[in-house]
């Protein structure tokens, strides 16, 4: 079984565009502001945040696991296709293409853009 069907046959539309985007934003919402409620009531502004470190460690490994899935699916979808990156034709099969490529792009974005939103988190050890 094939994880997104059968690669090759899937259309790809704008939600799978935006995948990885989207997957991105939920983690970085979720890890500043799950943070920000563990230090919030700054009682003790040296405290530790090592829980924290672990949520947000799920939290990470979890959205990079997913946005590597939109990222295989788009990769070996475009490969599969000829993995060209002129796509200037006016025909569906190009458009094709260029959601393929253009999902490649930003998944490879937001992988590295959860690794720089976690590193706050990996830095810094108390809620100063």
């Amino acid at each position: 079984m094939r994880l997104f069907g059968l690669y090759g046959r899937t259309q790809d539309t704008l939600w799978t565009l935006i995948a990885a985007p989207a997957i991105w934003g939920v983690h970085f919402l979720f890890s500043y502001f799950y943070a920000a409620y563990r230090c919030a009531p700054n009682a003790d502004i040296f405290a530790s945040i090592g829980g924290t470190r672990i949520v947000v460690g799920i939290a990470t490994v979890a959205a990079l696991v997913l946005i590597g899935l939109v990222f295989r699916r788009a990769w070996v979808e475009w490969q599969a296709k000829g993995g060209t990156v002129r796509h200037d034709r006016d025909t569906a099969e190009d458009r094709e293409h260029f959601l393929e490529f253009s999902t490649v792009l930003l998944a490879a974005l937001s992988f590295v853009a959860v690794a720089f939103d976690v590193m706050p988190v990996l830095l810094i050890g108390d809620c100063r």
